[in-house]
C-alpha cells in the first residue's frame, strides 16, 4: 500500500492508518440495504453495534464515536483489545484523541451520532433494520449489515470497512495475519484437528440447552481452530437464518461431541455442570471436556469476534480448549 507522511509517527503494531490506497475513491460498498457510495476518504467515522469499531481500529483509524460495551465490557465499558488498539494509536481513554462513546441500551443512538457530524457510519456487523438504516443514512453515508442479524463474519465486516475507508489492501493483510494465527494453533496441536465440538448454552438456573448453528460466531471460532462441528447440529438445523436451536434436556445424552462449549456466569465451574444430573449425561461434560467461558469478557472475545478480539482469544480462551481436547482424548 502507498505510504503517506503520517507513517513515521504510526505506533508499532498499528496498521498503516496514514493513507488510503491510490484510486480507492469513490468507493462503493454493498450491503443488505443496497449500495453505499463514498466519494472521498472518510475523516469522521462513527460506529454502531459490536465489531465495527474493532474493524476501524484494526485498520489504524480512530472512530470519532463508538458504542459503550455494556455487556461483557471491562472497567472502561470497553474491551481489553479495543483499549490496547487505542493506546497504540495514541488515543487512549485518558487522551483528547479518544473516541466519544454513547449508550445503545435503548437501540441505535441517533442523536449522539448526529451530534458528531460523521462522514461515514459503519454498521456492517449489526441487526440494523431498514428503518434504522434510513435514519442513519440521513446523517451520513452508512454501511448497513453485510449479513442478516449479527451473522456477518469478522472477515466480511473488516473487508467492508476496508473498502469504505480505502484500505482494502490493509484489510486483506490483517485477515491473512489473524487467519494464520488461528491456523498456527491447529498446526501446533494436532489433536485439535481430530476433535469434534458442539457449542451451546447450558443454563444452570433453568436446566435449558440451546445449541449454536454453524453460522454463529462461536462455532466459527472452533472451526477456525481446525475442529469439526458434530453432525447432530447440522442435522437439526432447519432454519439457516437462526443461530440457535433449542434442545430437549431429556436428550442430553445424544449430544455426542469430543468437547462441548458453553458460556456461564462468573464463578460457575466445570464441576457445577458435572454435578447437574441432566448436564452430566452429555458425554463431553462427563469426560471433563467442557470448555467454559465463565467470564463475560472471555465470552465476548469469541461471541463478537473481530480482528482485534481473536488474537486476544487465542491467548486467553484457547488454553481451556486445549485442556478440554486433552481431557476428551483421555
Amino acid at each position: 500500500s502507498c505510504g503517506g507522511p503520517d507513517d513515521e509517527t504510526a505506533p508499532a503494531g498499528a496498521a498503516n492508518g496514514g493513507s488510503a490506497d491510490p484510486g480507492a475513491f469513490p468507493a462503493t460498498v454493498s450491503h443488505l440495504y443496497g449500495d453505499t457510495e463514498i466519494e472521498a476518504e472518510p475523516q469522521r467515522i462513527a460506529t454502531v453495534s459490536w465489531v465495527n469499531a474493532d474493524s476501524v481500529l484494526a485498520l489504524g483509524l480512530v472512530p470519532v464515536g463508538m458504542p459503550l460495551v455494556e455487556w461483557g465490557g471491562n472497567d472502561n465499558s470497553s474491551t481489553d483489545w479495543i483499549d490496547a488498539a487505542l493506546g497504540e494509536l495514541g488515543a487512549g481513554w485518558d487522551s483528547d484523541a479518544a473516541p466519544t462513546t454513547y449508550s445503545e441500551a435503548d437501540g441505535v443512538n441517533f442523536d449522539e451520532i448526529a451530534a458528531l457530524t460523521p462522514d461515514l457510519i459503519v454498521a456492517a456487523y449489526s441487526g440494523l433494520t431498514q428503518d434504522d438504516y434510513d435514519k442513519l443514512s440521513r446523517i451520513a453515508p452508512t454501511i448497513g449489515p453485510v449479513a442478516a442479524n449479527y451473522t456477518a463474519s469478522w472477515q466480511d465486516t473488516l473487508t467492508a470497512v476496508g473498502q469504505a475507508t480505502g484500505r482494502a489492501e490493509a484489510a486483506q493483510e490483517i485477515i491473512d495475519d489473524v487467519t494464520a494465527q488461528l491456523a498456527a494453533v491447529r498446526e501446533d496441536n494436532p489433536a485439535v484437528q481430530d476433535s469434534t465440538f458442539i457449542a451451546g448454552t447450558l443454563g444452570l438456573s433453568d436446566d435449558s440447552i440451546d445449541l449454536y448453528t454453524a453460522g454463529d460466531t462461536r462455532p466459527r471460532f472452533f472451526t477456525a481452530l481446525g475442529m469439526t462441528q458434530a453432525e447432530l447440529v447440522e442435522e437439526n438445523t432447519t432454519d439457516e437464518t437462526a443461530f440457535t436451536i433449542p434442545w430437549s434436556v431429556e436428550r442430553a445424552d445424544e449430544l455426542d461431541g469430543d468437547i462441548f462449549y458453553t458460556w456461564a456466569a462468573a464463578g460457575d465451574t466445570i464441576e457445577d455442570f458435572q454435578d447437574n444430573p441432566l448436564f452430566a449425561q452429555i458425554p463431553a461434560v462427563a469426560a471433563g471436556a467442557l470448555v467454559l467461558t465463565a467470564d463475560d469478557h472471555l465470552t465476548l472475545s469469541i461471541s463478537a469476534a473481530s480482528a482485534l478480539s481473536l488474537p486476544w482469544a487465542i491467548e486467553n480462551v484457547v488454553p481451556s480448549v486445549l485442556d478440554a481436547v486433552q481431557a476428551a482424548q483421555g
